[in-house]
């Protein structure tokens, strides 16, 4: 099971995988990657965007699905995603079983950093249920 930390704060968001969804702070075009919880540790299942520029190229073997270039990246699991909020850019979107929020729904606006982590290795503190 996935979980967002955020100071003292964890919210355990009950499912094992989820999709985290931005728009590049240049050219405001759509990424997104889903995340998945393993025993090995949190990893990337798939990474899609809707067009390219600034930073943001799809990899060599990406391919073009619905609107997207998908592909999966080569990345080893990891422990943690620390994800940043400057506030100078839209709030990134969690999206759960295919329905998307803004992170501030789960942890308040001005939570930063907020780190994706497996329950399991969540520290234990002030419990909030997503409702």
């Amino acid at each position: 099971m996935i979980c967002l930390l955020a100071a003292s704060v964890v919210v355990p968001l009950s499912v094992p995988a989820i999709t985290l969804r931005w728009s590049h702070s240049v050219e405001k075009i759509v990424w997104e990657e889903d995340w998945a919880d393993t025993p090995a540790g949190l990893t990337i299942t798939a990474s899609r965007v809707r067009g390219s520029g600034a930073g943001m190229e799809p990899a060599l073997d990406a391919h073009w699905v619905n609107g997207a270039w998908t592909w999966v990246p080569r990345l080893a699991p990891l422990r943690e995603v620390v994800l940043r909020r400057s506030g100078a850019t839209a709030d990134w979107s969690v999206c759960l079983q295919g329905a998307c929020q803004p992170m501030s729904v789960f942890v308040g606006p001005e939570a930063d950093p907020v780190t994706l982590t497996s329950c399991a290795g969540a520290p234990r503190g002030d419990a909030a249920e997503h409702r």
